[in-house]
C-alpha cells in the first residue's frame, strides 16, 4: 500500500442497525494500522453495508474500496457476505467470493483493508485473542511484527553472549517492489508479500523468528547459526522466491530479492546495532545489482 493511501486510511462506524445483544458477531479491523486498528464493528442489525461511500454502515476510506463494495446479511442462523459489484472485489481467506456464510475466524478483505470475523458463544474472548495477535503479528502476512521482533532478538542475543552461541540476521527486501505496485496495482502487491511469507514459513524452524520489519522488508532470526549456515539459508529462500513466479488473477508477478547476512559469537551488542550490519549487507547486495546474498 503506497505512503498516500497509508495516510488517508479512515475507517468509521456511522450507524448501527437493530438491537444489539450480550455478544453480537462483529468484524475487528486487523489491517491497516492507524488510529482504528482493533476497532470492532458489531453485526448486532440484518445488514451491514461496507463501503467508502458516506452511507454505508462501515466506511473504509481507501482508493482501493468501492463506494458500495460488499454487505454482510444476517440470514436465520447465518450469516453471509457479498460482494457488491466492487471493482477490486471481496475476499475471504484469501478466495475471492461473491457470496459466501462467514465463519468464526475468516479473514474479510475490502481491498487493502482486512477484517477478522468473530462468532459464536465466546465473542469477548475472541475479540481479546485478535486484539492480542495484532501486538505481535502483521495483520497482512501474519509474519510477526516489528515490535516482536525487536523484542525476541534483545533476548537472543543476550542469551547468546551469556551462553557464547552463535545468532545470525537475515534481512531482505522485495527488488523492485514499486513496479509491482506501479504496473500490477496494490492488490498485488499485498498478494505477493502475504504469499511470500507464506512461503517462507515451511522453511522456519520452531527456534527461528519470521518478521516483516517495514513495508517489502523482511527479517529472520536464527539462533545458534553460524555464519556459513546462515548464508546457505538465505541463498536457499533467495531461490525460492526467485524460481517460482508469484500469480495474481492470471498475473504472473516475476520476483527476486536482496539479502544481507550479519553474524555474532559470544559478543555482547545492542540489537539495533546488530540490525545494521545485516541492513548494511542488504545495502550491498541491492548496490552490487540485486536477486544476491551478501555477508
Amino acid at each position: 500500500m503506497s505512503a498516500r493511501e497509508e495516510g488517508k486510511t479512515r475507517i468509521t462506524h456511522v450507524k448501527k442497525a437493530g438491537e444489539a445483544s450480550d455478544e453480537p458477531a462483529c468484524l475487528v479491523l486487523i489491517y491497516p494500522g492507524g488510529p482504528d486498528l482493533g476497532r470492532r464493528f458489531p453485526l448486532d442489525g440484518d445488514t451491514l453495508l461496507i463501503g467508502r461511500g458516506s452511507d454505508c454502515d462501515i466506511t473504509v476510506d481507501l482508493d482501493s474500496v468501492s463506494r458500495r463494495h460488499a454487505q454482510v446479511e444476517r440470514r436465520g442462523a447465518a450469516v453471509m457476505v457479498a460482494d457488491l459489484g466492487s471493482t477490486n472485489g471481496t475476499y475471504v481467506n484469501e478466495t475471492q467470493v461473491q457470496e459466501r456464510a462467514l465463519a468464526d475466524g475468516d479473514q474479510v478483505k475490502i481491498g487493502n483493508a482486512i477484517f477478522k470475523f468473530l462468532s459464536g458463544g465466546n465473542v469477548e474472548a475472541g475479540y481479546h485473542e485478535a486484539i492480542y495477535r495484532m501486538t505481535i503479528i502483521d495483520g497482512l502476512t501474519e509474519a510477526y511484527n516489528k515490535r516482536y521482533f525487536l523484542e525476541f532478538l534483545d533476548r537472543e542475543l543476550a542469551r547468546c553472549a551469556r551462553y557464547r552461541r552463535p545468532v545470525s540476521l537475515v534481512m531482505f527486501d522485495l527488488d523492485h517492489f514499486k513496479k509491482i505496485n506501479d504496473t500490477h496495482g496494490h492488490l498485488a502487491g499485498d498478494y505477493v508479500l502475504r504469499e511470500l511469507a507464506r512461503r517462507l514459513r515451511s522453511r522456519i524452524r520452531k527456534e527461528e523468528v519470521l518478521s516483516r520489519y517495514g513495508g517489502e522488508e523482511f527479517v529472520v532470526v536464527l539462533p545458534e547459526a553460524g555464519h556459513e549456515g546462515a548464508m546457505d539459508f538465505a541463498e536457499q529462500i533467495r531461490r525460492l522466491v526467485e524460481r517460482e513466479p508469484f500469480v495474481f488473477e492470471e498475473d504472473v508477478i516475476p520476483l527476486t530479492i536482496s539479502v544481507g547476512v550479519a553474524t555474532i559469537e559470544g559478543q555482547t551488542i545492542d540489537p539495533l546495532q546488530f540490525v545494521k550490519l545485516a541492513d548494511d549487507n542488504l545495502y550491498r547486495a541491492k548496490r552490487g545489482g540485486r536477486n544476491r546474498v551478501v555477508g
